[in-house]
């Protein structure tokens, strides 16, 4: 349907420049100035892809890439799934499959070294978007309705179940007097009307459970977990929750 999309968009918002044509951007910057920008598609493009313009430390957005927590599939492995992205030519979409241990171990020494993380979770599982709470002992079913709700989590995923649904970003950690994860705290992107301000509080139960990707810098994790984006994905199903959000 690329044929039909194009010509919807382009009834509503007029035909897009062509790559040499000139076009003209006008915008309001940070402090509310009125700015113009004046380029064509492709000096706009390699402007915003610059190092320089796109740099977060020591690596650029190129660099990172996903830990995904897949218990269906083998560990240390690299996972894609069919037709998943859309740009001709683009950098191919793969998740190195880990266990949650390495994804916390890499987004606790991300934000020792104060870099927020990019995560992926099925958000509306034992949650409270009123209170900002993500704990798997929010609402007692058990006691409720005399029925444990005991499915794995790849059980969760095989029947459907489960799948990523949300993306929002990790901000600090609590952590006990070993260092291990106590809970995390995290900006939503629902609004101040979410949660105090539009952050939330996630437990870290509550992330073994339903957080299933991380975008991590390649230093935070170890020459291993690096080396396995050289080797060739399992192709997924274009179905496959693990593709819900790409």
């Amino acid at each position: 349907m690329v044929r039909q999309i194009h010509g919807i968009l382009t009834l509503a918002l007029g035909p897009p420049p062509a790559s040499d044509t000139t076009f003209t951007w006008q915008y309001l910057d940070k402090d509310g100035k009125a700015q113009e920008l004046k380029a064509t598609p492709i000096e706009f493009s390699k402007e915003l892809n610059t190092p320089k313009s796109i740099k977060i430390t020591n690596s650029t957005v190129h660099d990172m890439f996903s830990l995904v927590n897949d218990p269906r599939n083998e560990y240390n492995t690299l996972l894609t799934v069919n037709r998943l992205g859309n740009i001709v030519g683009g950098r191919p979409i793969t998740y190195i499959n880990v266990p949650m241990s390495t994804i916390k171990a890499a987004c606790i020494s991300m934000l020792k070294a104060g870099l927020p993380i990019f995560f992926g979770s099925d958000v509306g599982k034992y949650s409270n978007s009123q209170k900002g709470i993500m704990d798997l002992d929010l609402i007692d079913y058990e006691l409720g309705f005399n029925v444990r709700l005991g499915m794995s989590k790849a059980q969760r995923l095989m029947t459907g179940e489960s799948a990523m649904t949300h993306a929002m970003v990790l901000t600090a950690v609590h952590l006990d007097e070993q260092g291990k994860s106590v809970r995390w705290r995290v900006q939503n992107s629902w609004g101040e009307g979410a949660g105090t301000d539009g952050w939330f509080v996630m437990s870290d139960a509550w992330m073994d459970e339903f957080v299933y990707q991380a975008v991590v810098e390649p230093r935070f994790v170890t020459k291993e977990i690096r080396d396995i984006l050289k080797t060739k994905p399992k192709v997924l199903n274009l179905w496959d929750p693990m593709g819900a959000l790409a």
